[in-house]
C-alpha cells in the first residue's frame, strides 16, 4: 500500500509518519511538503533513508505536483498540510485561505480523479468556536472565530461536500490542543519551555483563564491512524484526551518543570483579538471505535520538557 501524507515535515505529521513506518510494514509513505517555516526536515532525520519513505518537496495548491506525487498508485491521503497558528492568521489571513482551503480542494480533486480509496482531512477543535459549557459533538454547528479556524472549517465542509456530491471517501478528524516533541516553538508549550530553559519570561495572554484540552502528540497520531483504518467515510471524529486545563495552570506546570518561578518568569500581555475562552470536544464517538489515549498529561508534559532539554540544537535552529 502507498499513502500520501501532506505536511509530513510538520509537528503531528512527522509523528504520524514515524508511527506508520514503525507499525505498518506493508505501507509505503510519500511525504509531500512545501517546507514552509514549520516544515522541518530535521523532524524526520531518523527515517529519511527508510526504504518505505519518500520525500517530495511541493505545494498542495499545485495540482500537477500533487498528481505526480502519487506516482502510479495511491491507497490513501492524509492531509496535515496547513497554516495553523492563530496569531499569524490574524496578521496575514490570505496564506491560510490559500493553503487550508485551496490546497484541500486540489487534494480532493486528485482523490476524485485517481479514485483514491481513503482521504483523511486533519482539522481542529477550533472550528466549533468558543464553548462556554459542555463539549462539542461532531454534529454541532461550526462557529469559527479566527481566520485560521474559519479556513479549517471551510476545508472540513468542502471535504464533506465532496463526499455528498461525488461519493469521495472522506473522513475528518478534529483534534484538541496537541503538545510533544518536535513542535515548532511558536505554540504555547514549546515557546514557554524554550524561553524558560533560557531563563527568559513567558508571555501569558490576559488573565490566563482560557481553557484548553491537552492531547499528547503520539496519541493524536494514533487517533488519526485509527480513523484512517477504521472510520466510516463521510464521518467526523473528534479527538481529545478530555484533560481540560487553564492556560495559567499549564504555565504553572511548565514553570515548575523548568525550575523557574511564576513571580519572575511570567508576564501577562494583552489578550489577542477574538481569543476563544474555552474549547471542549467529546471524543466518545472515536472511543466507541476503539481508540483511547495512552499517555497521561503528567507523563506527557514531563517527557516533553525533557525532550526539549535534550534537543537544544533542534529548537535553537527553529527559533
Amino acid at each position: 500500500m502507498r499513502w500520501l501524507v501532506t505536511g509530513g515535515l510538520g509537528f503531528i505529521g512527522s509523528h504520524f509518519i514515524r508511527l506508520v513506518l514503525r507499525e505498518r510494514p506493508e505501507v509505503e509513505i510519500v511525504n509531500l511538503d512545501a517546507m514552509t517555516y514549520a516544515g522541518n526536515p530535521a523532524n524526520l532525520d531518523d527515517v529519511a533513508v527508510h526504504s518505505r519513505y519518500r520525500f517530495v518537496r511541493g505545494d498542495i495548491c499545485d495540482s500537477a505536483t500533487v498528481l505526480a506525487a502519487f506516482g502510479n498508485r495511491g491507497d490513501a491521503v492524509v492531509n496535515f498540510a496547513a497554516e495553523t497558528h492563530v496569531d499569524r492568521s490574524i496578521a496575514a489571513p490570505e496564506a491560510f485561505l490559500r493553503t487550508d482551503v485551496l490546497g484541500t480542494h486540489v487534494l480532493l480533486e486528485a482523490v476524485r480523479v485517481l479514485r483514491i480509496p481513503r482521504y483523511v482531512q486533519v482539522s481542529t477543535d477550533e472550528v466549533y468556536g468558543n464553548v462556554p459549557s459542555g463539549a462539542s459533538l461532531e454534529s454541532d454547528a461550526l462557529q469559527p472565530r479566527s481566520p485560521y479556524a474559519a479556513s479549517k472549517a471551510a476545508a472540513d465542509l468542502l471535504a464533506l461536500a465532496y463526499h455528498t456530491t461525488y461519493g469521495s471517501p472522506v473522513l475528518v478528524t478534529r483534534g484538541s490542543n496537541t503538545y510533544g516533541p518536535y513542535q515548532y516553538p511558536e505554540k504555547i508549550v514549546p515557546l514557554f519551555v524554550t524561553n524558560l530553559l533560557d531563563d527568559l519570561p513567558v508571555p501569558l495572554y490576559g488573565d490566563g483563564m482560557q481553557i484548553r484540552d491537552w492531547l499528547y502528540v503520539e496519541d493524536h497520531a494514533r487517533a488519526i491512524l485509527h480513523v484512517l483504518e477504521r472510520g466510516r467515510v463521510g464521518n467526523v471524529y473528534n479527538i481529545s484526551a478530555e484533560t481540560p486545563m487553564t492556560n495559567i495552570a499549564l504555565t504553572r506546570r511548565l514553570v515548575r518543570e523548568c525550575g523557574r518561578t511564576m513571580e519572575t518568569h511570567v508576564q501577562h500581555v494583552t489578550d489577542r483579538p477574538g481569543h476563544d475562552r474555552r474549547y471542549a470536544v467529546s471524543s466518545a464517538k472515536l472511543r466507541a471505535l476503539g481508540w483511547m489515549p495512552q499517555t497521561s498529561f503528567d507523563d506527557g508534559i514531563t517527557e516533553t520538557v525533557q525532550w526539549y532539554r535534550e534537543h537544544e540544537s533542534w529548537w535553537r535552529a527553529a527559533k
